[in-house]
This record gives structure tokens, sequence and C-alpha cells, in this order.
């Protein structure tokens, strides 16, 4: 019984360390990929010339899907609020998610390496977990948050038609990767909460084991007492 138990918590540990490193791919490539905002093709013309995508970074113009040229933009004090404030939220998710990766490696490590002190164990895994789901959080804001504002402008009919945009590839990357940090750290707490139950049983605590402990010293006094 116990062997599957160990079984079924490794195998859980490693596809949430798999999940954990799509996710990390993932949002990195969200950060980088220009692909945010893409040029609407609305009309009876079908014959279109140029594509443009608009990203975190850069904004680039793809002319008949042969020639691709990007520009990175300039100031940063004259970029929108709400881009600057993407820009530190989707790099805070990128370091964080490695952060979490290297917490859950360390976790995986000390599980098989020792099995002395559960609670330490608990505490590496319990971190990555909780720092996958902030990651996925912080992702899924910049990205959710894009996508209703090209929604809402794509639909309203004051936007001129050369302004509208559509969902671009990164967004989808991103909900995906959102999904697959998500899933990760929810499996890193389970399986904390299966372990610290499960060490809670093996390892009671000290002060159970004093006061089940007998009494040597009132035992051989009262051995004593009886045979005098």
């Amino acid at each position: 019984m116990f062997f599957r138990r160990s079984m079924a918590c490794c195998v859980l540990q490693i596809a949430a360390l798999i999940f954990g490193g799509i996710g990390m791919v993932g949002t990195l490539a969200t950060t980088v990929m220009p692909q945010w905002r893409v040029s609407a093709h609305i009309g009876s013309n079908i014959i279109v010339f140029e594509n443009i995508w608009e990203g975190l970074w850069m904004n680039c113009i793809s002319h008949m899907g042969i020639k691709l040229q990007c520009k990175f933009y300039g100031s940063i004090l004259a970029l929108p609020p709400l881009l600057e404030a993407f820009r530190a939220l989707m790099c805070i998710a990128v370091i964080l998610s490695i952060i979490s990766f290297l917490m859950a490696i360390v976790g995986m490590k000390y599980t098989h390496r020792t099995n002395e002190d559960p609670q330490s164990i608990s505490i590496f895994i319990l971190a990555a977990g909780i720092a996958f789901l902030l990651t996925g959080i912080l992702v899924l804001i910049p990205v959710s948050w894009t996508g209703g504002i090209i929604i809402r402008d794509f639909y309203d009919p004051k936007v001129p038609t050369t302004l509208k945009r559509e969902l671009g590839a990164a967004l989808y990357v991103g909900w995906v990767s959102t999904a697959f940090l998500i899933a990760a750290g929810a499996m890193y707490c389970s399986f904390w909460c299966c372990g610290d139950r499960s060490s809670k049983c093996r390892y009671p605590s000290l002060s159970r084991h004093r006061l089940r402990k007998p009494d040597l010293a009132g035992v051989s006094s009262q051995s004593v007492q009886a045979y005098v």
C-alpha cells in the first residue's frame, strides 16, 4: 500500500513538473511574441498585402508573408500606462515561473532523497505550488485584459476599420500557459496536503509520545516499595 502511494506521488510530481515547464516556456513565449494584436481584415477585398502585429515590445509588418519588418517601441516614457503595466506583469511572471520550476526540482530531489524530515519537503512543494498558481494569475491578467479590449473595439462602430484588431497567437499561447501553470500549482498543493497528512500519521508529535511514555522512575519506585 505504501509503495503504491509513493509511486502515485512520484507520478503526480513528474506530471506537475512537466506542466510547470510547459507553462514556463509558454510564459516566456507569450512575453516575447509580437502577435498580441493582429490586423483585422474586414471588407470584400480578399487580397491583403500587409499584416500588422503589435506586441509588448515591438510592432511588425508582414508583406504578403514574405518580408517581415519589426521595430521596437521608442521611448519607454511615451508608452501607454496600460502597456507598461502589462510589460511589468509579464516580466514578473517569467521570473516567478523560473523560480517555481527550480523550487519544484528541489522539492522532488529532497522527496526522493530522504524521508527523515517530511515537513521541510512539504515546504518546498507548497512554495512551488503557490508560485505556479501566482504565475498563472499574473499571466492571465494582461492576456485576458488585452483580449477584452480587442473584442470591445472590434464591435465598436465608432472605431475605424483600419484600427480594429483581432486576437493574436500570443494571447492563445498565454491562455494555454495559464492553464498549465494553474494545473501544476494545484497538483503540487494537493501533493503537499496529502504528504502533510501522511506525515502526521507517520510522525506523531513528541508531546503525544511523552504523554504515552511510561514513567520508568515511578514504576521502579513502586516496585521497590512493593518489594520492601
